[in-house]
């Protein structure tokens, strides 16, 4: 029998992050649409505004929309392909 400190070696590949370059993919695809989104939605009232103030307000929104909501998602959706594909 095992002692409670050692992993099996399924266990311990099933905790691995993923890659920094699957997190990178990740991330672009919660950003790109929230921003885009974003855009379209401030647009209207961001029009005549100078591009820095207007990123600022679009960032504002976006990143803790991209980081609470969206990428958690999509990281337990890669979790449970990656896990499938075992």
């Amino acid at each position: 029998m095992s002692s409670p400190t050692t992993t099996s070696p399924t266990i311990t590949a099933a905790l691995k992050p993923p890659s920094v370059h699957a997190r990178a993919v990740i991330t672009w695809i919660a950003i790109f649409p929230l921003v885009t989104l974003g855009l379209f939605a401030l647009g209207p009232f961001t029009a005549e505004w100078n591009p820095v103030p207007r990123a600022f307000v679009l960032t504002i929104v976006v990143v803790p929309v991209a980081v609470y909501l969206v990428v958690p998602q999509l990281m337990r959706v890669y979790g449970k392909l990656r896990a499938a594909r075992r």
